[in-house]
């Protein structure tokens, strides 16, 4: 095996499309922060390569996320709570459940980080 793989051969050995490998690997435009750390080594023309330990990652995230090939019911709830959160126009939840789900949701995303390295 070479020491590094492009995305597309990282995609079709570990069973992932390209476009997902990217949307964990890129910044979340809330946070300005990396989605998950450690994904893909990236050269300084931002092309992504994927070492042993970047492929590891992959795997582990893509186990917990989804079981038996579909996706995790947890998630779901939360992408759930976090579209109904932006586009409830009428109020329904009050800024602090808002925050109490957010926080939630962040310690979900949190324990999944620490799952992955």
């Amino acid at each position: 095996m070479k020491k590094y793989l492009n995305i597309k051969e990282a995609s079709k050995l570990i069973g992932l499309k390209e476009h997902v490998i990217r949307y964990w690997d890129s910044i979340d435009p809330k946070t300005n922060k990396v989605r998950m750390e450690g994904i893909s080594t990236k050269s300084k023309a931002g092309t992504r390569y994927f070492n042993k330990d970047n492929l590891k990652k992959l795997q582990n995230l893509k186990n917990i996320i989804y079981k038996d090939g579909y996706q995790s019911s947890a998630l779901k709830l939360a992408e759930k709570i976090i579209s109904k959160n932006h586009d409830d126009k009428s109020n329904f939840y009050t800024d602090s459940k808002k925050l109490e789900n957010n926080q939630k949701i962040d310690q979900i995303l949190k324990k999944m980080r620490n799952l992955v390295e």
